[in-house]
């Protein structure tokens, strides 16, 4: 509910494209992955792209992230964000557990335990 996306170019259903990404303050992206390989660029905001056995990117206007296939990521905005993201191939999304198992996006977005 806190993250919106309008397609500037292709189909992401069915392959490559360019999509603006809007998320709200305080909006966080559960861990997850996809098969196309991701580039995004923040436009507006501040945040953080946390990516899996890699540093974190706290992210202000003019950062990039480079996200490559399979590669398990999450981000969260501090600061009312808007990101171009370009995928190269269709976008899906497997939202993943502390093990990496595929989870559902509602099991997703439950709090995560303290270890």
């Amino acid at each position: 509910a806190c993250a919106t996306a309008a397609i500037i170019r292709g189909n992401p259903r069915t392959g490559p494209a360019w999509v603006l990404l809007k998320l709200s303050s305080g909006c966080r992206v559960p861990w997850h992955w996809h098969t196309a390989n991701e580039s995004l660029v923040v436009i507006s905001g501040r945040g953080t792209v946390e990516m899996k056995d890699a540093p974190s990117l706290q992210f202000a206007p003019g950062a990039y992230a480079s996200l490559p296939s399979h590669h398990q990521h999450q981000a969260t905005c501090a600061r009312s964000c808007l990101l171009f993201n370009a995928a190269d191939a269709a976008f899906d999304i497997h939202y993943v557990d502390a093990s990496g198992e595929d989870i559902s996006l509602e099991k997703a977005l439950q709090p995560r335990k303290k270890k």
